[in-house]
Order: structure tokens, then sequence, then C-alpha cells
């Protein structure tokens, strides 16, 4: 790396340069519609910078992805127009991306039919030999129709224990009479018993199928045709994933997706992302030359085993390979992490959930710190925490504030109260506030935009961060309870308001509901709970101008996609409307409407998750002395 790249041009933030489409080679160098979608991915990204002074990695507009010249989106005498990039250098601080390399009939790895100089080679199918470790990026092999963005989920719904399933390992694909991948592929039937293993092969595949054809071609086909490809993905504890004429295989990333645990026939193959990923916790190595001790090798695997592996296949798949997405952002990831001042993650964050891509390490060099981590560390979170309450209200009710800010002082586990002013009135005096000596102090911060309330303050040094509206009245019970309940769910909102979404069939779109319902899938941040990474996170995803009317839709949307949890709501809580609030107002309900389907459409994927389960306190509502309950206040307020 340090010989092949210029990290001077890498000062200040990580950034990506994208050649521009201009020029009179433009009309001749339309990407595919495959590769238009990864340019977007970066376009769109926090990475992507327009001016090539700022850029510490250049990404090419020409189509680099099949260099296969049997295709049709390969791009002739590429050299030329390669060579014509005002910032090319021999290729230094570039990146090529590609899927495929070499044609019929020995697909050479190397065949790309241009000299990449000193570029980051960002390929599919690499092996040990050509692989530049800590220079160069294996991906995955990705179907054309692969999501832009949000992708579909995996799809084990169930962690059944032991999980046992119909077939223990399966196969279905091509068979090559010869050349290349073919002795592997050609053996398989030796395995195959119909009954617990079934590894099935055609030859019928490619124009002149019929004139290589072998004597087992027929009977092959027949067996064949007996099973379905997606069956099997589902219904199979194991998945054979051998190669092909080059190392990678579509069915790598469709056997992670269902759950099914790769077994890997591949040798010399470097997995996608292998300098950060722990495949050893997902996958089952086999090898090429010992086909015959498969069975007994998957046979071998413990029923924990088994449950360990599959549930790291969601992972790897949720993370990093669902959507073109993530495999473009965990790419850029991993390149940013080999600069010498750039913060880096450790296997811990890669190989968890919810992966590197939402646990950004500017935030903090401490696993501790995030809280997807605390559980599996053995940790706690801190016993304080901060309340922000936004007081943004033209019309506010100063009696209401003054009492939510006593109430919440008068909880033994605050540590400070902030209050978000904003607004053309100026705020009390420090005098008035109703906050007596020796109690938290209380901070008045200035702001003229809604966002600010999920800003992460410096001021804020505790773990959880409470959120407050100013006309929100909740008691001080109410909010020792939420504060408990909290440290069992940090990386949850955890709040008394309810909203639930929907999908309206008619109008074609998600909509928004304050209806109270059997289950819900949002909480609103006037009186909730989050942990203040989140505050971090929210900040850098919708940047300084943030989403004006959209800001506890957004903040939900948020923990959902990072989490796949729903929130966690609390007792029955009725708050009175105040004059003027409104969000009954159709003007403003259909704002929240547009909200919605806004933010769908910038994730790529509907995040929110619905929830039925109601957290109140023991003996809540129940018919005993209110002396023999510890949140006493809690029914009155719920009442």
């Amino acid at each position: 790396m340090e010989t092949c790249f210029d990290f001077s041009k890498c000062h200040g933030e990580f950034k990506v340069f994208v050649y521009p489409q201009i020029g009179q080679d433009a009309s001749l160098l339309i990407p595919s519609p495959l590769y238009q979608k990864m340019l977007n991915v970066i376009k769109e990204s926090r990475y992507y910078t327009q001016d090539p002074s700022e850029g510490c990695l250049f990404v090419l507009a020409i189509d680099t992805l099949d260099r296969d010249p049997l295709s049709a989106d390969y791009v002739h005498h590429i050299t030329t127009h390669i060579q014509k990039l005002p910032y090319w250098n021999s290729g230094m601080n570039h990146v090529i991306f590609n899927l495929y390399s070499g044609t019929w009939p020995d697909y050479f790895e190397e065949g790309l039919d241009f000299n990449p100089g000193l570029a980051i080679l960002v390929k599919a199918s690499m092996s040990v030999a050509n692989f530049r470790s800590g220079f160069d990026v294996s991906i995955p092999l990705f179907h054309k129709n692969h999501p832009e963005r949000g992708g579909v989920p995996g799809l084990v719904t169930v962690n059944n224990f032991p999980g046992t399933k119909k077939y223990l390992l399966a196969f279905k694909g091509k068979r090559y009479t010869h050349g290349i991948g073919s002795e592997t592929r050609n053996a398989l039937f030796h395995l195959h018993n119909g009954q617990d293993i079934v590894l099935v092969t055609t030859c019928r595949h490619g124009k002149y199928w019929k004139h290589s054809k072998d004597e087992r071609c027929d009977v092959d086909n027949a067996e064949y045709d007996k099973y379905d490809y997606n069956m099997l993905l589902e219904n199979s504890t194991f998945c054979l994933i051998p190669r092909g004429r080059r190392l990678g295989s579509f069915r790598f990333l469709e056997a992670l997706q269902a759950g099914c645990i790769p077994v890997l026939l591949s040798n010399k193959w470097v997995l996608p992302f292998a300098q950060v990923i722990d495949w050893n916790k997902a996958v089952i190595w086999a090898d090429e030359r010992l086909l015959f001790q498969i069975p007994n090798v998957v046979r071998s695997v413990n029923f924990a085993r088994v449950l360990a592996l599959k549930q790291q296949t969601q992972v790897l798949w949720e993370s990093y390979f669902s959507s073109i997405e993530k495999i473009v952002l965990t790419t850029l990831e991993i390149i940013r992490e080999r600069l010498p001042l750039e913060p880096r993650r450790d296997g811990l964050i890669w190989n968890s959930a919810p992966g590197a891509l939402v646990a950004l390490p500017q935030f903090s060099d401490s696993n501790l710190h995030y809280p997807f981590y605390l559980t599996m560390l053995g940790a706690h979170s801190d016993p304080h925490f901060t309340a922000i309450i936004y007081a943004g209200r033209s019309n506010r009710n100063m009696v209401t504030l003054f009492q939510l800010v006593r109430n919440v002082a008068h909880s033994q586990s605050v540590a400070m109260i902030l209050v978000v002013w904003s607004g053309d009135t100026p705020p009390p005096a420090k005098t008035r506030w109703p906050v007596p000596p020796g109690n938290p102090p209380l901070v008045v911060l200035h702001s003229d935009n809604s966002s600010k309330r999920f800003h992460p303050h410096s001021l804020i040094r505790t773990h959880a961060v409470l959120s407050l509206d100013e006309d929100c009245l909740l008691t001080t019970d109410e909010v020792n309870f939420a504060f408990h309940v909290w440290r069992s769910f940090p990386e949850r909102l955890v709040g008394y308001l309810s909203r639930s979404h929907y999908w309206d069939a008619r109008k074609g779109q998600w909509g928004y509901t304050s209806k109270w319902t059997n289950h819900y899938s949002m909480v609103l941040t006037g009186a909730t709970f989050y942990h203040r990474y989140y505050g971090f996170l929210y900040s850098h995803w919708v940047g300084p101008e943030g989403l004006p009317g959209c800001e506890d839709i957004a903040l939900n949307f948020l923990v959902s996609h990072a989490t796949r949890r729903p929130p966690v709501k609390l007792a029955q809580h009725k708050q009175p409307a105040a004059p003027g609030a409104g969000w009954s107002d159709s003007v403003q309900f259909a704002q929240r409407h547009k909200c919605l389907n806004t933010l769908v459409t910038m994730l790529g994927y509907m995040p929110l998750v619905h929830s039925s389960v109601r957290l109140d306190p023991v003996l809540y509502k129940d018919p005993v002395s209110n002396l023999r309950k510890k949140y006493r206040q809690m029914e009155l307020a719920g009442s």
C-alpha cells in the first residue's frame, strides 16, 4: 500500500471522486445498468466529492465489470479510454471494479485486457496467487438484478434448535463435461443419494451442449429436473458451493441469504471481504482433492455449531451483502481503514450485528460506548442519563415546561438537563428555572433547527439520553421506570407515545397512523430514551440541514434500520393535546405520510418493525395497596 498509493491525497475527510461521463467518448461508454447502480451508490454517499482535488480515491466512469469479450457489456479499446483520464497517473489511488475476467476456454483470471497498473482491484473470484493482500479487495459475484438499496432480508425467520431440515447437503447446478471447473462437478453424482444428500447437475446449458454431452447427461438431466432450486436452498442445512468456470459463484450469496450454510469447494478462492470477515464463523471449508470426505465432514458438525453458523450467515448477509449499496460501501470502508490516520474497527464490530456500516469508528475507540455490544461484553450502561428538552413552540406554556423540568430534576438518575431553546423569544433568566441547588446542572442551548435536539452535544457524557417535548407531562416515576427499562434494551428506543405504519394498497404507498391498535412500530421522541450514539449516527445520516418535520420518524427509521428490531412501548400514557399542536390536523398528518415515504425512498426499503409488546411495572393497575407499588405516580398518569 505504501509504495502504490499516495497518502498525501487523503488529507481531511475520506472522499471519493467519480470521473464524469463527458467528452467525445461519452456516448460510446455508457455504463451497464449494474455499473451505473454502483456509481449511483457512491455519488449519493457521504464519501462523494465533485472536486478531484479533494479526492482520496478515484473511480472510473468506464465500465470495467465485465471483461469477457463475448459479453454484450464488454468495453472495447479500454486502454485508450483509460489513458485519456486526467488523473490516472498509472492507476495510483484509483479503484477498478470487476466481476468477470477472461473468457472461454481458460477464463484467465488476469484477463482484463488492460493494464490496471497501480490501481486497487476490487474483484470477484480472486485467487490467493493473484490477490495483493492489504491492497486489493475481494467481492462476491452478484446478479444484475441485485437490489441497489435496502435489499431482501435473510430468509431465516426462526432459530429452531436443533434446526434439522429435510436435506443435510444440497446442490443443483450446471455440469461441465470438459474444461476448467469440470473435474469437481463431474464427480458430484458419486455423493448423491437422493435422501439426505441431494447433489444434482445438468449438462443441458449453452447452445451446443448436445455436441459435448457424455454418457451420464441424460441420467443427470432427469434427476436434475426432480428438484426445485429454491426449495433445496430453503430446506437444506448445508449448501455445496463448488467452483464453476471461475472461483466464485452466484449461489454463494444465495446460500447466505437462505441461511443454508455454505460448504466451499473452491480451492485458493479469496472469500469476499476476507480481510475483515471471519468466515470460519459462517462457512465450512472443503477441499476439491478430498471430495468424498464431504459427507463425513458435514455429518460431524454438532447442532450448536450448526445454529451458530446459520445465525452468522444472516448477520453477514444483512450487514454487507443484501444490496449493491452495502457491497460498495463495505469496499470503501475497508480501503479507508488502511489509511494511516483513519480510525479502525476491530473484529467484534465487523463480525457482529449490526456490522461495520452502522458502527461508525469516528464515534469512539471503545466498543463499550456503542449500544450493540454491552451484553456481548458482559457490561452495563452507566446508571445516569441526560435529559434533552426541546422548547420549540411559539405559544409555549412556561408552567408546563417548568413542571417538566422539576419532575426530571427529582430523578436520582439524571446527570444533566439540556434545554434546546428555539424561537424568537429569549429563554427565561437562569434564576427562574426550577432546579434546586445540588440538583443536576441545567444548560440552555439556542437552536433554530429542530434536528438539533438529536445533535451529539459535547455536554452529553451519559449513554442514555431522554428526549422530551416541552409540553410532555411525564412524572418522576415515569421517567425512572422508562430509564430502568431502557437499561435492559440500550440498543432500542424506549418510550410512552406510540405510532404505527401501514401499507395503503389503494394509494400504493406507506401510511402513518396514531390510532390505538394492537401493534405499533414507532415511539414519538417527545418522551423517549435512546442511546447517545444514535444522535451521532443521526447527524451523519441526515446532515446539517436535517429533515424538518420528520425528525422523530427519521430517528425511528434509523434505529430500526440499525437493529432490525421494534422500539419498546411503556405503560399506557395519554398525552393531552396542546393548543395548536395539531398532529391530528389533516395538513400536518399529510406531512407525516410524506415523511414516511421519503425515508423509505432514502433507505430503499421499509425498516420499521411492528410489535405488540407493552412493558408495565410490576403490579401496575393491580387491585392492591398503592404502598406495595414502586412507581406509584404512574397509576394517576396513565388513567
